[in-house]
């Protein structure tokens, strides 16, 4: 059992996601407006948040910025917004699931599970090491030779991911299902991103790669540099 916080204007469709959790076994709060959902995320501390971007007093996104500024919830962005830059944006700023409207109560209490499933991962202290690169899962920090690499929530998660994989070529689709949790696009460049940032925090490129290695046609692997 978990606590979940809903935040969502529109009464059916909170409803739809109170019921849902509340059958799962979860014990449910929920608010329609951004400023008493923040009130009500900072007093309850919950375990996951549902949020909606189209709040009456102030946009989801700018309350899923004040969320990260006080707190390290996992929140779940759920929206009728579906453009791939949007999504992108969001989750650079800290989401960590994106579902889009219309879904089911079902669809939504299986991405709460998953999303719990995830951030239990931090509930033991673990250090994974490769070569001189060290990522601290509980504290979601990462060193290379001693010194600290800021990685945003995104992109620890998929170093983390590959870490905890390291010598093995991780297919695209696997990413995409297991660090993104939506169905592989072959149009998207969300990964490609990524690496491209985490290339350069790790002081490598695609053509001269030390850590992050791209297996064409396959997928992506990380290694301790030879």
């Amino acid at each position: 059992m978990a606590s979940v916080f809903v935040v969502e204007d529109d009464h059916q469709i909170r409803e739809l996601a109170v019921r849902a959790m509340a059958n799962a076994g979860h014990v449910v709060r929920a608010e329609g407006t951004a400023m008493a959902a923040l009130s009500g995320i900072v007093d309850a501390a919950p375990d996951v948040v549902v949020l909606d971007l189209g709040l009456p007093d102030l946009d989801g996104g700018d309350l899923l910025r004040m969320i990260r500024a006080v707190s390290d919830v996992p929140v779940i962005i759920a929206t009728a917004r579906d453009e791939e830059s949007e999504i992108v944006r969001l989750l650079d700023a800290g989401a960590d699931e994106y579902v889009v409207k219309p879904y089911s109560g079902a669809e939504l209490e299986a991405r709460v599970r998953a999303l719990l499933r995830r951030s239990q991962m931090g509930g033991e202290a673990r250090t994974l090491v490769v070569g001189a690169l060290r990522i601290d899962i509980r504290a979601r920090t990462v060193h290379l030779e001693g010194e600290p690499v800021r990685c945003n929530r995104k992109e620890f998660d998929l170093l983390a991911y590959l870490a905890t994989h390291a010598g093995t070529v991780v297919s695209r689709e696997e990413l995409y299902a297991e660090v993104w949790r939506e169905p592989y696009g072959g149009a998207d460049k969300t990964i490609d991103v990524h690496l491209s940032w985490l290339r350069r925090k790790l002081g490598e490129t695609a053509a001269e790669p030390r850590y992050l290695h791209t297996v064409r046609g396959v997928g992506v692997k990380l290694i301790e540099p030879q």
